[in-house]
């Protein structure tokens, strides 16, 4: 097959979400079924990358989809990257894969940010999808690893002057992953704006606004109350992969998700930090690709 990707556009809450597309070989046999990819806080659509060909290779129609402010996604006019609004982008999209492809079943695999707004997406619409795929993300996120990536989106307000520069801040945030020798790759990050290099994001993505209606609470402690919530809902197929050596997700917090999602499988990927589908991207897309053919059963009502 082709395993270069279609860019199509996705419906989001009032802006246009950019995402790849792979589909299988068509004339091979039906579909087995669509998987969203949500990415981190941070990221793009370009970290799926060989997680969405080899999806597209095992028979799946995979889209990587570029959250709102991030990518080539639009950004909110109003600067509104809340939770609520979120999880209403993700409704969107999956209506719309939906209606594209009638008779498919849909699975949610989201990391870090996009992971926790498909927990909360799915367990406040049981309806929505029929399973959900947490890439070290979980109910409780450790203070201490939220921190860290928090810092590290705002390390670099003015940019940097080279690709090197972006490239050395990475290493450092993230010492696990290689040090890449060709920098190339950094663009589909990265924008370059009056002779500097700054993230491709919309800088107030790092002020949701999920506490407008609660002044006295942090948005972090409104967002944990509302997944613990939504997670007691879930009844369908879970998987949570976490990076062994997570600051992000802790031993306790598998506990928690385990009280809370009796049904939901864990996977511990060793040597594998936040970032791991990146630190470990052949461990973790194969345990993925064999997590959804047992989860979603392929369709005999495909049209």
């Amino acid at each position: 097959m082709n395993v270069e990707p279609d860019t199509v556009d996705l419906p989001g809450s009032g802006v246009r979400l950019c995402a790849d597309r792979w589909e299988p070989v068509p004339g091979d046999a039906a579909p087995r079924g669509i998987v969203l990819l949500l990415h981190g806080g941070g990221q793009t659509r370009h970290s799926w990358r060989t997680t969405g060909e080899r999806l597209g290779r095992r028979g799946w129609i995979a889209y990587a989809v570029d959250l709102r402010g991030h990518g080539d996604s639009e950004w909110d006019t109003a600067g509104d990257y809340g939770m609520p609004v979120m999880i209403e982008d993700v409704r969107l999209m999956v209506s719309h894969v939906r209606q594209r492809n009638p008779g498919l079943g849909i699975a949610l695999v989201g990391a870090s940010l996009g992971g926790k707004v498909a927990l909360i997406a799915m367990g406040e619409d049981p309806n929505l999808a029929q399973a959900l795929v947490l890439v070290d993300i979980a109910v409780r996120v450790e203070q201490a690893g939220g921190k860290r990536v928090r810092d590290f989106m705002r390390s670099a307000p003015n940019g940097f002057s080279s690709l090197e520069e972006a490239s050395a801040a990475i290493s450092a945030y993230n010492p696990r992953r290689p040090r890449p020798k060709n920098l190339e790759g950094l663009k589909k990050n990265l924008r370059l704006r009056d002779g500097r290099w700054h993230w491709h994001w919309d800088p107030r993505v790092m002020f949701p606004v999920d506490a407008e209606n609660h002044p006295d609470t942090p948005v972090s402690a409104v967002i944990y109350e509302r997944s613990k919530r939504a997670a007691r809902r879930i009844s369908g197929p879970v998987l949570l992969v976490r990076g062994k050596e997570s600051d992000v997700v802790s031993d306790d917090g598998v506990v928690e998700m385990r009280e809370l999602i009796p049904h939901a499988q864990v996977v511990d990927v060793r040597d594998a930090g936040h970032m791991v589908a990146g630190d470990d991207n052949d461990i973790f897309t194969a345990n993925l690709l064999d997590y959804l053919d047992s989860a979603l059963e392929p369709s005999e009502s495909y049209l």
